[in-house]
């Protein structure tokens, strides 16, 4: 591990001291660690995946009252500090800012292959087992109900009713969850992603027949 790498992972962990679990130090491992596996099969600058998986998360909006900024400021702190080079600072911020879901409209069109990767890495950690627990934590952080029959998923909402939106944690499944895996970039991606979204099928299936005492 290269050492600028190295520094990352060591802020990383101190900055997400504490973070809501979803979206803590092990989220971003995972990711990270994704993100490798993707990059072996992409032709692609490593460190920038590298250093985009680390950074995706240092300061989510959802934590910062919607501001997106604070994610780009902490990190070009960061990057400046360890004398990386504009260039790759650059592309870095960039992949931060256009990673999420919700800005997906808002993405502008052929998209490096870095952010493909990252983006394909961090969707992939959403869905599956660890896509499932994610959800149910983040939904009790929200106090969220679980699930409420007479609640029905909103589907298509603008960033804005996306961001506001506190539905059920069954229905976010509908909302973001299932769309995953077509949203998919690479052929790794697309590849892992098939088996996890397989899981959540099954999943709900066998929460609705808990649910309804079939």
């Amino acid at each position: 591990m290269n050492k600028l790498i190295e520094n990352t992972v060591e802020f990383v962990k101190e900055k997400l001291k504490g973070a809501e679990a979803g979206h803590d130090w092990y989220h971003i491992e995972r990711v990270w660690k994704l993100s490798k596996k993707i990059a072996e099969t992409e032709s692609c600058n490593l460190e920038v995946v590298e250093l985009a998986a680390l950074l995706h998360d240092i300061a989510d909006p959802k934590f910062h009252n919607g501001d997106e900024t604070v994610a780009l400021k902490v990190s070009r702190e960061f990057l400046e500090n360890q004398q990386t080079s504009e260039n790759v600072i650059e592309k870095v911020l960039f992949i931060i800012k256009n990673i999420s879901f919700k800005n997906r409209a808002e993405a502008p069109e052929n998209l490096p292959v870095e952010l493909k990767i990252v983006q394909d890495a961090d969707r992939i950690d959403a869905i599956g087992a660890i896509g499932v627990a994610r959800t149910f934590n983040f939904g009790g952080f929200k106090n969220n109900p679980m699930y409420d029959p007479e609640i029905k998923p909103k589907l298509n909402m603008s960033k804005d009713e996306y961001k506001k939106s506190n539905g059920t944690t069954i229905n976010h499944f509908y909302e973001k969850l299932l769309l995953l895996k077509d949203l998919m970039n690479t052929r790794k991606g697309k590849e892992i992603a098939a088996e996890r979204h397989s899981f959540m099928l099954q999943f709900l299936d066998q929460f609705y027949k808990e649910w309804n005492v079939s």
